[in-house]
């Protein structure tokens, strides 16, 4: 394994800034359920992917399934949303008929845990983080809450693989993971990272701006020139890409620092669009924005 391991006006801006955030909390506590209930789930096709040795992921709805397959079962990572188990189990047997050992969740928004209950109900045994089971205990039946949880680093011997689930700073939650297959050379970021578009840095649940550039970090020191990267969204990436998101968080911070210090409100900043450059790549930029406007207003 690689190594890793001021005056009325800024009052006005601070004022604008919790406000904003008050709204980011009933924003994040919906964003899900939303989705969710806008999915036609019969039309929703899961499909798999071969990634490199033991290592597969799956893509539907959700965020990215991650499986290692192998003579000693099968270890899953995240599970989309409870409409869709059938079809993911349908898709994993189409892979391997091996008994699914673990699952671990990176975090615990719903389109990456959607499942748990229906495989807590097959007996498999969930793994996360600490904060993932305790906020995911205020909404989700016991049977759908990990059973097995961790405050640093855990690992899991199977299908001749050391698999680490690695605790990273909060991010975009503070019960992120990201789990590293060692002899595959892989690496599942959850939704630290993504391609599909700009970072969702979830405050309401504990995620943190400056958390994700150090976990990003993280990931880029630990990664190699082969390192293949599984995002939470979107399709499978190298540690080129992953650098390059994180320097564009650098640089959009930059941008924002000195007109939040101006005192500028929120609809100031976003009119002046610090973001313009990277808009045609990574798409809307309104929440994004909106973390980063909060979270550079506290200091």
């Amino acid at each position: 394994m690689h190594q890793p391991h001021r005056s009325f006006r800024k009052s006005a801006s601070k004022r604008s800034g919790a406000l904003l955030l008050a709204g980011m909390s009933l924003f994040g506590a919906t964003l899900i359920s939303t989705a969710q209930a806008q999915t036609d789930y019969s039309t929703v096709e899961i499909i798999p992917h071969e990634v490199r040795g033991t290592v597969h992921y799956l893509q539907g709805a959700g965020g990215n399934i991650g499986l290692s397959i192998g003579e000693d079962g099968i270890i899953m990572i995240d599970d989309q949303f409870a409409p869709l188990t059938d079809k993911i189990l349908a898709a994993i047997r189409g892979l391997s008929d091996g008994e699914i050992r673990f699952l671990i969740n990176t975090h615990m928004h719903g389109d990456h845990t959607g499942g748990n209950e229906n495989l807590g109900r097959l007996g498999i045994v969930i793994l996360a983080r600490d904060e993932v089971r305790v906020r995911m205990a205020t909404t989700q039946p016991k049977i759908a809450l990990p059973v097995l949880t961790y405050s640093e680093d855990i690992t899991l011997h199977l299908n001749g693989e050391e698999v680490i689930s690695i605790s990273v700073p909060p991010a975009h939650t503070d019960g992120d993971s990201y789990i590293y297959f060692t002899e595959s050379d892989v690496l599942h970021m959850g939704d630290v990272f993504r391609t599909t578009g700009y970072p969702f840095i979830d405050l309401a649940n504990g995620g943190s701006l400056h958390g994700t550039i150090s976990a990003l970090g993280l990931a880029i020191g630990m990664s190699g020139p082969n390192t293949i990267i599984i995002p939470g969204h979107g399709d499978v990436s190298t540690r080129e890409d992953v650098m390059a998101f994180r320097d564009m968080i650098l640089d959009v911070v930059d941008r924002v620092k000195p007109l939040v210090e101006g005192g500028m409100t929120f609809e100031q900043v976003t009119a002046a669009a610090p973001t313009a450059r990277y808009d045609a790549q990574w798409g809307d930029p309104a929440r994004f924005l909106q973390s980063v406007y909060t979270e550079l207003g506290r200091e």
